[in-house]
């Protein structure tokens, strides 16, 4: 099933060799309006592909380039709370591996946990706590992608991390580095988690990003994680309601820096 979803993905979209895949979370669709030579395919016409049904999501695959940059993305991802099973999101994941793709950007709506990381800000991801329950390896492993046990402590590439900070000091865009959890969602935490998570060491809480990270870690794509920060968590702001209408309205204030550090990054990445 993998093979046959990456050639008909290579053969709709005319695919050369590129090795940059994007995935965009939640109201971060605009990344694409600036490639140039796109071509789009719905998920729905990919075999075995899954489908993204969440506002937001658009459910596309975009080949594009930026520059002479030819990338794949993905608007649109897949959550365990919409019912998929972590093995089915590790596939995606195999299927860019067998296009080619040798790099994954990966980016997401997040809450913060912290004061100082404040709505509309960017938080370059360091490292993960999987409090999903879930693992996208669990399972026979696939041994033409990677090992049974596979070593996730520099998933998050310091080589990429380190240029993306350089990037964003020289174009002056505020980028914090910080630990990234997941929970299974669908519903937003409670007070009493959030202060839980703060103390774990956590920055920043989502619903997405581990299972692709864990899948990436298997086959030996290297990831660069993005948070986009939407909100504060439950609890940190007096009488704050977190709601996925202030999801996207936080993404949308935090697109146009997450853009041009995006863009600036593919273009000089080697």
């Amino acid at each position: 099933m993998i093979k046959q979803s990456a050639e008909y993905i290579i053969k709709s979209l005319q695919l050369h060799k590129p090795q940059i895949a994007v995935i965009l979370g939640s109201g971060l669709g605009q990344f694409v309006e600036g490639l140039t030579k796109k071509k789009v395919i719905k998920y729905k016409d990919i075999p075995h592909f899954p489908q993204s049904s969440v506002e937001g999501h658009k459910g596309e695959l975009i080949r594009g380039f930026i520059g002479n940059k030819e990338i794949l993305c993905l608007n649109g991802r897949f959550h365990l709370y919409e019912g998929y099973e972590p093995e089915i999101i590790a596939r995606t994941i195999y299927i860019l591996k067998e296009i080619g793709i040798k790099q994954l950007i990966i980016t997401n709506a997040a809450g913060s946990l912290r004061k100082a990381l404040s709505p509309g800000s960017l938080m370059l991801i360091k490292d993960h706590i999987n409090f999903s329950g879930k693992n996208p390896l669990v399972g026979r492993n696939n041994d033409d992608y990677g090992p049974r046990f596979p070593a996730i402590n520099n998933v998050y590439s310091s080589k990429m991390r380190q240029q993306c900070l350089n990037i964003a000091r020289r174009t002056k865009i505020k980028l914090k580095q910080g630990v990234y959890l997941m929970v299974l969602g669908p519903n937003f935490e409670t007070p009493a988690e959030i202060a839980m998570f703060a103390k774990w060491g956590a920055d920043a809480v989502g619903m997405s990003t581990v299972p692709e990270v864990i899948a990436a870690a298997h086959c030996s794509i290297d990831v660069l994680g993005i948070s986009v920060i939407t909100n504060y968590g439950s609890g940190l702001v007096h009488n704050q309601m977190p709601s996925h209408e202030e999801t996207l309205a936080g993404a949308a204030l935090a697109a146009n820096n997450l853009i041009k550090l995006l863009y600036t990054f593919i273009k000089e990445e080697n």
